[in-house]
């Protein structure tokens, strides 16, 4: 009964989440925190292995629609799967404690983010290099938090000159593989029944991904048309 209940309410955070723009991982934490007491072997890989399903199909989506940057997607998918890992393995030897108080502060940044004013800016030439540079600390932040690096990276592509939609696209496929090499070094580490839960966690990723591949499939058009309205509302605030 217990499962069942974590992945209906997985299913309705992944839909609010989307429609606020945001990755399932930020809202996935503590609510699997109810469930679960081990916040880096067991919360964490789940929220990444989920962050990495909706990140997928997210991509799906946008590379459907023409706005993926395959050569850029690529080779920052490259820089944050190397990066992502070494935040995950950082998290081993850190009182859970202080994670939590991090994470709540990128919470705080995120409310901050989504509510503050609208400003129109200047037209900024795209800045890809620094980019790249800035999904170094990104990668190992969102590792060290279990979120992944889409929550910082998104609006960094946006301020360094990037249409939202090619910055959600390229976003979204970067943040694939690094949402799931983070999961490693927690697995490796942690105690036996911590990898049974792990293990288990696949059979609810699965359930979680049916869902939204039937989701996306019956309501692609409304999802992009929202989706799309945030990410222009988000362009004009940067």
């Amino acid at each position: 009964m217990e499962n069942l209940v974590i992945v209906i309410g997985l299913a309705i955070l992944s839909f609010i989440s989307g429609m606020l723009g945001l990755g399932v991982a930020f809202s996935a934490i503590p609510f699997l925190g109810l469930f679960m007491q081990d916040l880096v072997h067991q919360v964490q890989p789940l929220s990444l292995l989920l962050n990495g399903v909706t990140a997928f199909l997210s991509a799906l989506g946008f590379a459907k629609s023409g706005f993926v940057d395959w050569k850029k997607a690529i080779y920052l998918s490259f820089i944050t799967t190397l990066s992502a890992p070494i935040g995950a393995l950082i998290a081993q030897f850190i009182n859970q404690n202080i994670i939590w108080v991090i994470y709540f502060l990128a919470v705080l940044y995120l409310a901050y983010r989504l509510f503050k004013p609208f400003k129109a800016r200047k037209v900024v030439k795209e800045n890809f290099k620094l980019v790249t540079i800035l999904a170094i600390p990104i990668s190992v932040l969102s590792g060290l938090l279990g979120v992944g690096p889409g929550f910082l990276l998104m609006p960094t592509l946006i301020l360094c000159g990037f249409d939202p939609k090619k910055a959600a696209g390229i976003n979204a496929f970067a943040v694939c593989p690094p949402s799931f090499f983070s999961t490693y070094p927690p697995f490796k580490l942690s105690p036996l029944e911590s990898k049974f839960n792990l293990y288990f966690s696949n059979y609810r990723c699965y359930l979680f991904f049916s869902w939204c591949k039937g989701y996306q499939s019956l309501c692609s058009k409304w999802k992009n048309k929202a989706n799309f309205w945030h990410l222009d509302r988000n362009s004009n605030s940067l």
